[in-house]
């Protein structure tokens, strides 16, 4: 008995379309271009990026993040919008390290899939560029796997990546904050990417649908709203008012309650005022929908704030001025107070 010839397998036939690959990359290529800025040396297409730190960094330390979307991405292959989580990727990380005062410089992104849609990857990089260019940060590389049998079709997964970088002299790290400075909050533009598994079991609890009417907007517009990016705006206040802004705490996975208390030194107490900022009608629909207690609340999502910037007194005002001239929605939270016993670090009174 003589063995049939088998026909020749391709890299197709097991499931990845290098050709795909090589039309998502020229669809890339020009949105990344318009996220370039000086220290880019190579972008797309090489095998590593290469940035110059700028020379106008006499001590440059670089900071670096990294982060996901989380479960948001379920609600994006559900509902059909792909071309803003690609910002929420970018604000994960550039707001983190924006709280150290860093300057993001570039982004490197991942994204992974079972089988490459070039019409969905591009929506998901396009937004990526966008985040890029509202924080001034360059896009110069990023990781593209087709990995079959790994994920639904349909399905993808993101990551990514943000260096910056920041003098020495200033870095921020919260050791200058005492008792007395004030506490202000920049308002945020939604769920951001937080908290997003219980939102999901409330929206599923109250049996929404992408096109329901929520005061006026769609309840996918509402519930997908990209995170907002504070970086040009908290720059442009530190730039003018230095080292009186002593500590910054981006509203991520912890809510106001587990993030604030990263910035704060033993026996110091952040007390907020629940009167202080008016929880917009988003959270206040998961909380009557899902039954949420209040500290349950403040734990999970952002509530209405993404950024908190801890501030002496004396300049508080100023510096609230200059970020609303930037175009934030500033709110005058409360106060730092010595921590007494058996206090929590962060509360809302």
């Amino acid at each position: 008995m003589t063995n049939q010839p088998k026909a020749p397998l391709t890299y197709r036939d097991a499931g990845v379309d290098i050709d795909a690959g090589d039309a998502l990359v020229d669809r890339i290529k020009p949105l990344a271009a318009r996220t370039m800025r000086p220290g880019v040396l190579a972008g797309i297409g090489g095998f590593g990026g290469l940035f110059e730190v700028p020379k106008t960094f006499k001590e440059p330390v670089l900071v670096s993040g990294t982060d996901g979307v989380g479960t948001k991405l379920r609600l994006a292959f559900d509902w059909n919008r792909h071309d803003t989580v690609g910002i929420d990727l970018v604000a994960m990380s550039v707001n983190d390290i924006l709280v150290q005062g860093a300057e993001p410089l570039f982004f490197l992104d991942y994204f992974g899939c079972g089988k490459l849609s070039v019409d969905t990857a591009a929506a998901v990089v396009g937004g990526i560029a966008k985040g890029c260019e509202l924080s001034g940060c360059a896009l110069i590389g990023g990781e593209t796997a087709e990995m079959p049998g790994m994920y639904p079709d349909g399905e993808y997964d993101l990551a990514g990546f943000a260096v910056g970088a920041v003098e020495k002299s200033k870095i921020i790290d919260g050791k200058s904050i005492k008792a007395g400075d004030v506490v202000l909050g920049l308002a945020s533009s939604g769920a951001h990417s937080n908290g997003y598994s219980l939102l999901r079991k409330i929206l599923e609890r109250a049996n929404a649908k992408p096109d329901d009417d929520f005061h006026g907007q769609k309840m996918v517009d509402v519930v997908m709203a990209p995170t907002r990016i504070y970086v040009k705006q908290v720059l442009a206040a530190l730039a003018k008012h230095g080292a009186a802004i002593k500590g910054l705490a981006h509203i991520t996975g912890g809510g106001l309650l587990d993030n604030v208390p990263r910035i704060l030194q033993d026996g110091l107490a952040a007390k907020l005022h629940r009167d202080a900022w008016e929880m917009p009608k988003l959270f206040q629909w998961l909380q009557e929908q899902g039954g949420v207690e209040d500290t349950e609340m403040y734990r999970v999502f952002n509530c209405g704030i993404g950024m908190v910037l801890v501030v002496d007194p004396a300049q508080a005002d100023a510096i609230a001025a200059t970020l609303r001239e930037q175009g934030e929605t500033v709110s005058k939270l409360g106060e730092i107070v010595p921590q007494e016993a058996g206090m929590a670090q962060t509360f809302v009174v």
